[in-house]
């Protein structure tokens, strides 16, 4: 436990529309902020003359230049306070409020906020330039919380944020450090437990009130925000992008069935050396969080294997890692996905010798499977528009390769097909797929590795073909599984971890 607090933040264009959050925040939420940026003077009134809660409130009024929608400048913001200040039908001292950092010059036309309790807040919006130590001296002190958000595109564009909770707590003052947007979500899931005073999370996926937000139902179920400490074992997923990850819910629903003190973040990087040799490495990290391991996804499972002190024969001999584990400061990777692909894939098309699959793809996934599939005695046909890395897998591996399918029927060279690339991945390519359905007719099985969403234009194009298709999410089970064991030395939850990704992948 920690004695952080869980803050639901709710906005709304009416008064009514902010009570109506108010109240299906209250039963989950230690504070609720009420976001006064889209009401006009109406609401305004209305709103306060209604100003109650069984919990903690805290009142905002964030300007645009914050990061909020209202469009009132400093003047208004400071005469809309005063108004506050002298309304007699609220008892200010059970309310907090929050005031932006340029409001502390107006200090002196403000008689009643030394009786309150006050956040001071500086935000630093994408493209912004933060100047962090600046920011802390001004809203950071002995009396008031300072609270300072800075948006990060990179993990490691976190460490400075992180660095000043540190100091905060190394001079006994209360602070709210967030780093805004998917780079930073560690810092709102892991601030509680390092000292911070408080996070904050939205109601809903659709009600978020800044970037990186996560529901205030997930901070508690599944990253267990309240339950976590400064023993709690971090693990995360590094990726060029990891929203769509859900190794998350996965991970931390085996850590939660094994009554483990452990959590597992979203660790967004394009600096994987940065990453370990800044925020990891005990003799070079430039911050202390209790990491002990990671998986590594798309596009570093490869270039990761540089970095690390020692690297598994069966991750050695497919050319990629997909975890890693920190053991007395050493790092050793290995690969599940071998595995995982191997194990699904044989419980839908049975034994693989002497099958021929046609795998499209040559990245670290790709990599992966050809290796289990030629263990498995099958003959492997590369298809990849690289005619660089796809000649040169193939050939590592004893397969064939192909530049495109072109317009042959499959099922007269091939009994399975398998996709390993992204197409058909939830967002920007599920509309895409390496293969139309005239082209499956006839094949044993087509396995799709993309597992969300749970059925991809691939698989609905066997389906027409009236072709059997698996996707990815035995695999993801499967290494997610042998990842878990790996890590903690135990047998995975799997039925737990299963469970967590198809509630996720319904919502």
């Amino acid at each position: 436990m920690n004695e952080g607090k869980l803050c639901v933040s709710v906005i709304g264009d009416t008064a009514e529309d902010l009570f109506a959050r108010l109240r299906k925040a209250e039963p989950i939420a230690d504070v609720v902020e009420l976001r006064l940026d889209k009401l006009d003077p109406e609401n305004i009134r209305i709103l306060f003359e209604s100003l109650n809660s069984e919990k903690q409130l805290l009142l905002t009024m964030r300007p645009k230049e914050e990061g909020g929608l209202s469009p009132k400048n400093l003047n208004d913001r400071t005469a809309f306070w005063m108004e506050y200040a002298i309304h007699r039908l609220i008892d200010h001292s059970k309310i907090w409020i929050d005031h932006e950092h340029d409001m502390i010059p107006q200090r002196d036309f403000m008689f009643w906020v030394d009786q309150c309790f006050v956040i001071r807040s500086r935000h630093y919006l994408e493209g912004k330039i933060a100047n962090l130590d600046k920011a802390y001296d001004t809203v950071v002190s002995k009396k008031e919380v300072g609270k300072i958000a800075v948006f990060a595109n990179d993990v490691t564009a976190t460490i400075g944020i992180w660095k000043l909770l540190e100091r905060a707590n190394r001079e006994a003052k209360r602070m709210i450090p967030i780093a805004m947007g998917e780079a930073g979500k560690w810092t709102r899931i892991l601030g509680p437990a390092y000292g911070a005073f408080m996070t904050y999370a939205s109601l809903d996926d659709q009600n978020e009130t800044a970037p990186g937000q996560i529901t205030a139902r997930e901070m508690i179920d599944v990253f267990r925000v309240r339950e976590l400490n400064t023993e709690t074992s971090v693990y995360g997923v590094i990726g060029g992008k990891t929203d769509y990850s859900l190794s998350p819910w996965m991970q931390n629903a085996a850590f939660k069935a094994a009554g483990m003190n452990s959590v597992f973040v979203p660790l967004q990087t394009n600096d994987l050396e940065g990453f370990f040799k800044r925020m990891v490495r005990p003799e070079t990290r430039e911050i202390n969080v209790n990491f002990a391991g990671f998986s590594v996804t798309n596009p570093h499972k490869v270039a990761v294997m540089g970095l690390l002190d020692e690297v598994d024969e069966t991750a050695s001999a497919i050319g990629a890692v997909n975890t890693v584990k920190v053991e007395d400061g050493r790092l050793i990777g290995c690969n599940t996905d071998a595995d995982g692909f191997i194990i699904s894939l044989k419980a839908a098309a049975g034994d693989l010798g002497g099958a021929r699959v046609a795998l499209f793809g040559a990245g670290g996934a790709a990599r992966a499977c050809i290796y289990a599939l030629r263990k498995e005695g099958a003959e492997v046909t590369v298809f990849a528009r690289n005619e660089t890395s796809g000649p040169a897998l193939a050939e590592e591996f004893g397969a064939r390769y192909e530049p495109a399918a072109g317009d042959r029927r499959m099922a007269d060279e091939f009994d399975i097909v398998v996709n390993a690339t992204p197409l058909g991945t939830l967002g920007p390519r599920s509309k895409f797929t390496p293969l139309t359905a005239p082209k499956l007719e006839g094949l044993r099985t087509v396995y799709d590795l993309v597992y969300n969403p749970a059925e991809t234009r691939l698989m609905n194009e066997a389906k027409q073909a009236g072709v059997p298709a698996v996707g990815g999410l035995g695999m993801l089970i499967e290494q997610g599984a042998r990842q878990f064991e790996i890590w903690t030395g135990t047998s995975a939850p799997k039925d737990a971890m299963r469970q967590a990704v198809e509630d996720r992948l319904k919502q």
